[in-house]
């Protein structure tokens, strides 16, 4: 009983090693970024891998933010709020358009649904830089380009959403629809007051995957616009990346920037994975 004990033990203490040893692999690369970011130039650049500032320096942070003498280096504030705009617009767009079409094409029986959902998957198959032209040519088309109706209208619905959510239907029981439509519920009303609410995890992941992306999104964002006012943090901090505010390497600038364009992502996924293992433990006490 012992052996097995010390075995249990030993197989425990070696996993959180791995576990540990993983997460500071993961984690490196972060704090390497903070740490340079709080760095002087010279010292970013000679130093690059040490994690201990000296001087620490708040130099790249506010050229980042704008504050003092370096105010007007770079419209940090305002690719920040073209991201957030743009993200949460998106973001609230997807996560509609995409479960109204998850619903029709699990639940609503009409001609051609088959091919539709199939038309939907192939298109998964599909790498997005060969669409990057057709979408060109589209806005350009409509004269919404290099705009903000160029920027978001054509990501407001995408395939990967749709299947997510069209599995997600399928859990549901056809019953609790059923019931709804005896008690005079129309289709819409089904979906949004009766089966909406019980895919909330769906709707969580969906939610996470359309900001992640959104707020990520680069080569469609530099494809739409040429105007630095649409400029969002990612196509922003490319400019920088590519020398578009002067000479030197500029570490402590491009990676307070970095730090900045990372930091909504990673908190928004920590508070709404909260949710979301909440959602599911609700869900299978109810079940």
């Amino acid at each position: 009983m012992s052996h097995r004990h010390h075995r249990s033990t030993r197989r425990k203490v070696l996993s959180y090693v791995l576990l540990v040893a993983f997460a500071l692999v993961f984690l490196a690369p972060f704090l390497l970024q903070l740490a340079n970011s709080l760095k002087t130039d010279g010292n970013a650049t000679a130093n690059e891998l040490s994690l201990v500032p000296h001087p620490v320096s708040l130099a790249g942070w506010q050229q980042v933010l704008g504050i003092g003498s370096a105010a007007g280096v770079a419209d940090f504030p305002r690719w920040l709020m073209n991201s957030l705009v743009v993200s949460l617009l998106i973001t609230v767009g997807r996560v509609f358009l995409d479960s109204l079409a998850g619903y029709a094409l699990a639940r609503l029986h009409f001609r051609g649904r088959r091919l539709v959902f199939g038309l939907v998957v192939a298109t998964l198959m599909v790498p997005s830089v060969t669409l990057l032209i057709p979408q060109f040519l589209i806005i350009k088309q409509l004269g919404i380009f290099n705009s903000y109706p160029g920027m978001i209208l054509p990501m407001l619905i995408d395939a990967t959403g749709i299947y997510l959510m069209r599995q997600f239907f399928l859990q549901v029981p056809v019953a609790l629809e059923e019931a709804a439509r005896i008690d005079g519920a129309g289709t819409f009303t089904t979906y949004w007051r009766v089966v909406l609410p019980m895919v909330r995890p769906g709707l969580i992941t969906l939610t996470i995957l359309s900001f992640q992306a959104a707020w990520n999104q680069y080569a469609f964002f530099l494809v739409a616009t040429v105007s630095p006012q649409y400029f969002t943090l990612t196509t922003g901090l490319a400019n920088i990346v590519d020398g578009g505010l002067s000479a030197g390497n500029q570490f402590p600038l491009k990676l307070a920037a970095a730090m900045l364009t990372t930091v909504p992502v990673a908190v928004l996924f920590f508070v709404f994975q909260r949710y979301l293992r909440a959602s599911r433990f609700d869900a299978a006490v109810k079940g």
